[in-house]
């Protein structure tokens, strides 16, 4: 499966754990500066929209969140 290009604004989750961050596997963000090819910076909020981290990250720590399943195909 192709991985989907990543952009100013997606929702992303965290792929791997940053104990160095206090960030886990599966946390979620959004990706709020293109800094290089396939290096961005991300921003994590809780439920009350307060940043908790912020920090660059590579591509293949992420991946794109989507909830209309654009990317999803079901092989038969």
């Amino acid at each position: 499966m192709l991985k989907k290009e990543m952009k100013l604004l997606d929702t992303v989750a965290l792929l791997e754990d940053l104990p160095q961050r206090n960030l886990n596997r599966g946390e979620v963000g959004t990706i709020v500066e293109l800094l290089a090819p396939d290096v961005y910076e991300v921003e994590f909020c809780d439920d009350e929209g307060r940043t908790y981290a912020e920090l660059a990250l590579r591509s293949e720590q992420l991946i794109v969140l989507h909830n209309q399943g654009e990317m999803l195909k079901i092989a038969a």
